[in-house]
């Protein structure tokens, strides 16, 4: 009788081969995508969500281009106020006085009657004032600029310029305006820039012509700066031709100047 022998082998469960465990993970794997994705499309709606939820949940992962900066509820009121001053009308009023020790105004006779004692078109007027503050009881800097003749109005006894020209302020900075300056009626002229505090200024000046050419009263109506120092806004003397600045300013003492005026 013949026999056989049966010999048994214990095979552990991480003998298998690794190609075999990922050939059923991936038939797994794909067995069950097949039947979701059936399962999804039957129900268009839950399609629309898992889209949107899908597109939600990793848009925020993506980094921005570009830098962004944060700002704080205080600094957004800042701005917005900023904003908002930028528009405000500020008046600022001061004398232009000729006291007759600067050399100004001076002559000059470029136009065709140059040989005449009338003045014509394209003489120039180039001058220099004290300047006073609308109070008269502070001496603030100078004026400094030049004039353009450009008609004769024999019938109003009077000259019309071309103007360009400087208020000093001292150590606060200055205005400058330009425009049509008119010796027979008041003028007003445009505010085209500054310096110190009135950095970035615009707006228009009223200039009222008291005694010419030696007294002239300015108004200014001032946009695009912070508020004013009140040292530049105290009560102002109403114009008139017998407003005199105070012995004290005339005279330059400490507390009637500005700081760092020009003289």
């Amino acid at each position: 009788m013949a026999s056989s022998t049966l010999s048994f082998r214990t095979i552990s469960p991480f003998s298998l081969k690794p190609a075999t465990l990922s050939t059923r993970s991936s038939s797994l794997a794909t067995s069950s995508t097949t039947s979701l994705l059936h399962f999804i499309s039957s129900h268009s709606s839950l399609s629309k969500s898992l889209k949107l939820n899908t597109s939600s949940r990793h848009s925020h992962l993506s980094l921005p281009n570009k830098s962004f900066t944060c700002r704080s509820q205080a600094q957004q009121t800042y701005e917005a106020q900023q904003t908002y001053d930028s528009a405000k009308v500020q008046e600022l009023r001061v004398y232009e006085i000729n006291e007759l020790d600067r050399g100004s105004p001076a002559y000059l006779r470029l136009g065709p009657n140059k040989l005449f004692s009338l003045m014509s078109l394209g003489d120039l007027v180039p001058f220099s004032n004290k300047l006073y503050s609308g109070c008269l009881q502070k001496r603030v800097g100078i004026t400094a600029g030049i004039c353009v003749l450009i008609q004769n109005k024999a019938e109003k006894k009077g000259d019309m310029y071309e103007a360009i020209y400087s208020f000093y302020f001292g150590d606060y900075g200055h205005i400058s305006v330009q425009g049509s300056y008119l010796t027979y009626q008041d003028s007003y002229l445009a505010v085209t820039g500054g310096t110190g505090i009135f950095e970035g200024v615009h707006g228009q000046v009223k200039c009222q012509q008291l005694v010419f050419p030696f007294k002239l009263f300015y108004t200014f109506y001032l946009k695009g700066i912070k508020d004013l120092p009140q040292e530049l806004l105290s009560e102002y003397v109403q114009p008139s031709p017998v407003a005199e600045p105070s012995d004290a300013a005339k005279a330059c003492e400490p507390h009637a100047v500005l700081s760092g005026f020009q003289d």
